[in-house]
């Protein structure tokens, strides 16, 4: 099989594509043919070297679809040939790979793979924010990143939700039409030196230097939730004079210690996306041999929607 390591921490030009053995599932996992890989910001920031530096030669995680081809030991509710999409935390960079049964769902018979790596992780990232933040219809909420994988769904949820006063945050004014269409209700440049009226909540899914804006753009007593791999620090005193509060959320630990809640989340994605409601838009479909590709875009902060490779 083939799949993508890098040996050095760098660009997307450091991605190497490296001939390696099929690997075999363990106890709890599936070994899934894929069909459709994703590529996240955290994918890109750990080629980098952003954050805690991971060992060398680098391996990649991230979210995959693709059919089953073998179950393992205590690995179960699957079988050969069921076809799921899954979280994975390492080598989802490839023709095989090794998904932990808890993490996998099946798609259903009339979606492909690539809508189930468009929809599903980003999804649940974004009604995990959603759920965490206890944001009310009465409120307001700014959404970081707002055209990318996860932004673009965060901002169809919370106007379904009815939350009253939906603000996108982007990079580039070339963005701005495609998320009046989702139906943001104002959108914001980052570089702008106003974003508007303060919020009542903050999903910050960019983190480093945009972190001060975004809770700078919080009112008093907001709240901010933090889920992306950027970074960042704030001062204390920022919050304690504004009686803000800033709260981490990683899908790994909301789906272990809330798992219901995620069982629904996943419910509610598939029908959302069924009946027409939730559109999880694909920016490029790029092979997985021009993985570098895919991370340029992202990168660049190009994409509107998910980049997706194809084995």
């Amino acid at each position: 099989m083939r799949r993508v390591r890098f040996y050095e921490y760098g660009g997307p030009e450091v991605l190497r594509l490296e001939e390696a053995p099929t690997p075999e599932p363990g106890p709890g996992e599936l070994l899934v043919r894929t069909e459709a890989i994703g590529v996240t910001l955290p994918t890109v920031r750990k080629v980098r070297g952003e954050g805690d530096r991971a060992p060398l030669p680098g391996v990649l995680g991230g979210e995959i679809a693709g059919q089953i081809v073998a179950v393992g030991p205590q690995a179960t509710g699957f079988t050969v040939r069921d076809r799921v999409t899954s979280l994975t935390f390492t080598g989802s960079y490839a023709d095989m790979v090794l998904a932990p049964a808890p993490m996998a769902s099946r798609i259903p018979d009339d979606a492909s793979c690539v809508q189930a790596v468009a929809l599903v992780r980003s999804g649940h990232v974004a009604l995990g924010a959603l759920s965490t933040a206890k944001v009310t219809a009465a409120e307001s909420i700014l959404i970081t990143g707002a055209a990318s994988g996860v932004g673009h769904l965060a901002v169809q949820l919370a106007k379904i939700q009815g939350i009253k006063r939906v603000v996108a945050a982007v990079s580039s004014p070339d963005k701005v039409d495609f998320l009046r269409e989702l139906g943001a209700d104002e959108v914001v440049i980052y570089d702008s030196d106003h974003w508007g009226d303060p919020v009542d909540v903050v999903l910050d899914g960019v983190g480093g230097e945009l972190l001060t804006r975004a809770v700078e753009a919080l009112r008093p007593g907001g709240r901010l939730i933090f889920f992306n791999s950027g970074g960042g620090t704030v001062p204390a005193f920022d919050l304690l004079s504004g009686s803000k509060t800033i709260t981490g959320l990683t899908m790994a630990r909301f789906a272990s210690t809330q798992r219901a809640l995620y069982d629904r989340h996943h419910e509610q994605l598939w029908q959302l996306h069924q009946t027409g409601q939730l559109r999880a838009v694909v920016h490029a479909e790029i092979p997985l041999s021009n993985a570098a590709a895919a991370h340029e875009i992202i990168e660049a902060r190009a994409n509107i929607g998910k980049v997706v490779l194809r084995p």
